[in-house]
C-alpha cells in the first residue's frame, strides 16, 4: 500500500487532521457500518480527541472536495465519523485481523510522514520569512546610502561650481598695470 493513497484520504477538519470512516472502511476492507458498531460497542476507547462526528455543514462542504464520496449515498442522519491519528491507531486494535494491523501501520506512517512535511515546511517558511527580512533592511539601507550619496555629490557639485566661478571670477578681472614703482634715492 502506497503513503500517497493513504495521505490522500487525510483530510482537515477543525484544525485536525483526520480521515473519515469509510476511508478507513475501505481500506480495513470492511463495511462501513461494521466499523461504526465496533465503534459504538468500544465508545469509551474513543474521547473526542480521537473521534468526532462531523456536522453537516462540515459533511456538505467536505463532499464538494471527495470525488468518490457523494452526500447522497449516505443518509443524512449519519454523519460520517473523523477519526484522529489517536483514533486510527485504536481502531486497530478493535479491528484484530492481520490486515487492520498492516493498514494501521501505513496509516501511521502516512500521519507521521505529513507531519514531518508540515513541520519542514513551516521551518522552510520561517527561513524564507528572516531572508525577506534581511533583504528588507539592505534595501533601506541601500535607499539610505544612495541618499547619503546623493546629498554627498549634490554637496561636492556646489563646491565644485564655487571653485569653477572663482576661477571665472579670476579670469574675468580686468588686468591693471601695477602702480609704477618708487625710485630709490636723493631727489
Amino acid at each position: 500500500m502506497e503513503l500517497d493513497i493513504i495521505q490522500n484520504k487525510i483530510y482537515e477538519v477543525r484544525g485536525t487532521r483526520v480521515m473519515l470512516d469509510f476511508d478507513l472502511a475501505e481500506l480495513y476492507q470492511v463495511e462501513t457500518r461494521v466499523l461504526n458498531q465496533s465503534v459504538k460497542r468500544n465508545i469509551k476507547r474513543f474521547p473526542q480527541d480521537f473521534m468526532f462526528q462531523l456536522t453537516a455543514e462540515e459533511w456538505i462542504s467536505m463532499s464538494s472536495q471527495i470525488v468518490t464520496t457523494s452526500p447522497n449515498k449516505r443518509p443524512k442522519t449519519a454523519m460520517p465519523y473523523a477519526f484522529t491519528e489517536y483514533g486510527v491507531i485504536m481502531l486497530a486494535s478493535l479491528l484484530r485481523s492481520d490486515l487492520a494491523i498492516e493498514v494501521s501501520v501505513f496509516i501511521t506512517r502516512a500521519f507521521v510522514a505529513m507531519r514531518n512535511y508540515i513541520m519542514s515546511t513551516r521551518h522552510i517558511e520561517a527561513e524564507l520569512d528572516a531572508v525577506k527580512t534581511k533583504l528588507e533592511l539592505l534595501e533601506r539601507n541601500d535607499e539610505e546610502n544612495l541618499e547619503a550619496v546623493n546629498d554627498l555629490s549634490e554637496d561636492v557639485r556646489k563646491e565644485i561650481d564655487n571653485i569653477y566661478m572663482a576661477i571665472a571670477a579670476l579670469s574675468t578681472k580686468p588686468a591693471t598695470a601695477p602702480p609704477p614703482a618708487k625710485k630709490i634715492g636723493f631727489k
